[in-house]
């Protein structure tokens, strides 16, 4: 009984759960009657509102759609700017190379000295201006850093507050002493970052594998900046023209700080750059501190001389010219010399492959192996074995060429006498 009770009184549920969805449904139409009521309505007062025109024969048809008709269908789209927003023209030498295609070059990296990649800005710049060398190397499996030098970039401290040229590398000298004892990096150091580079050289030799001199300052020891680029400011009348010196301490001191006037950035900085680069440098860029660029450089054979050293010269530069690039390298000659064609003073801007590759092309070189020198006891045994090797060779063919000088006396004599006797 329990159970038919508990079976009637589920039906009678059922029941009721199936009145109740009709009344629902009657609703719901209902509703919908209403609606549609209302846009039936709104569609014959919109039509009164409509202007009549005696020479239409019909009324238009309302469309109940609430979507937007495009007022471009069966119209030509306006021309949009073009993809490439560069000041210059492609030139035949440029070639296109796709990303991919730098990716998979045929260049093996495996087995490089390192693949830690230290990336140095110029005066003015800062860890940003590298956005695309960065990109291109991290995509080919290295591990790239770009530095904020002090008051340059995102870096807090105040430019004209720099008063020597440690205080300025700080940045990277701190970087470099975290490395481990035994891991090595290739410094690159763009302009200004010559000199900053030269200066780690000296403190961390053992900690940098090899190091890139881009367009940049390359001293000797004892030199300072300003006295190698003074050398070309006096003929080079943009340089003259574009700096604006700061004074934060007054008048009668010495400057602070060096700025760029921003009308003379694309002629001196970026004359073969895209526009959108100079945009980007325009609002980036920090003046550079003038108390680094007065400090002299000590710099010793056994440290700063025993890192390599590689020179990427740039042939459109109107900051540092190629003339001034030459005449460094002929000074100071480092292991080897590269060129960019057709780059200014910023080839990550102007020419970002042929920097990645001139890059690749630098860390793939082998390490030098290390000779042993004429101090070594092991050298010198060797080289003593070698010279005895050497003399009883030579005595054993000398005693050979006298006996054989004998025979040939011996036979010659009696030949003579059987013929002559």
């Amino acid at each position: 009984m329990g159970g038919m009770a508990s079976c009637f009184a589920k039906k009678n549920e059922r029941a009721e759960s199936a009145i109740e969805s009709n009344k629902r449904r009657v609703e719901l139409q209902s509703g919908m009657d209403a609606d549609e009521s209302l846009i039936q309505e709104a569609a014959a007062l919109l039509l009164l509102k409509q202007p009549q025109n005696d020479s239409l024969e019909m009324t238009p048809v309302f469309d109940r759609s609430f979507s937007v008709k495009s007022p471009l269908i069966g119209k030509k789209k306006p021309q949009g700017l073009p993809r490439n927003s560069s000041s210059r023209p492609r030139s035949l030498t440029d070639t296109a190379i796709s990303l991919r295609e730098l990716v998979n070059q045929e260049r093996r990296l495996d087995g490089l000295e390192t693949k830690k990649v230290v990336l140095v800005h110029g005066g003015g710049f800062g860890a940003w201006c590298w956005y695309k060398t960065m990109t291109l190397l991290e995509d080919a499996e290295f591990e790239v850093t770009a530095i904020d030098l002090a008051g340059s970039g995102i870096h807090s401290v105040d430019t004209n507050n720099i008063t020597s040229l440690p205080q300025y590398v700080n940045p990277l000298i701190i970087f470099l002493e975290k490395l481990g004892d035994t891991e090595k990096v290739i410094l690159v150091g763009h302009d200004l970052g010559g000199t900053c580079i030269s200066y780690a050289m000296e403190a961390f030799p053992a900690k940098i594998a090899k190091s890139v001199f881009l367009a940049a300052a390359m001293l000797k020891n004892g030199q300072r900046t300003i006295d190698v680029l003074s050398q070309e400011e006096a003929t080079n009348d943009l340089m003259q023209h574009g700096q604006i010196f700061l004074y934060a301490n007054g008048k009668d001191q010495t400057p602070t700080a060096i700025n760029f006037e921003t009308s003379s950035l694309k002629d001196l900085l970026f004359n073969q750059s895209p526009t959108k680069d100079i945009a980007l440098a325009s609002v980036s860029m920090r003046p550079i501190p003038f108390a680094p660029v007065l400090e002299k450089l000590v710099l010793t054979e056994d440290n700063y001389g025993s890192v390599r050293r590689f020179y990427i010269e740039t042939t459109e530069d109107n900051a540092l010219p190629l003339s001034l690039q030459q005449s460094m390298c002929e000074t100071n000659p480092p292991e080897k010399v590269f060129r960019l064609k057709g780059s200014d003073h910023s080839p990550f801007f102007s020419k970002p492959q042929a920097l990645h590759k001139v890059l690749v092309e630098i860390a793939s070189i082998p390490p030098k192996q290390n000779l042993k020198t004429n101090h070594d006891p092991s050298m010198y045994f060797s080289s003593h074995c070698s010279s005895s090797m050497m003399s009883s060779s030579s005595s054993h063919k000398l005693i050979w060429f006298r006996k054989a000088l004998m025979s040939f006396i011996f036979v010659t004599s009696l030949l003579y006498k059987c013929f002559y006797s």
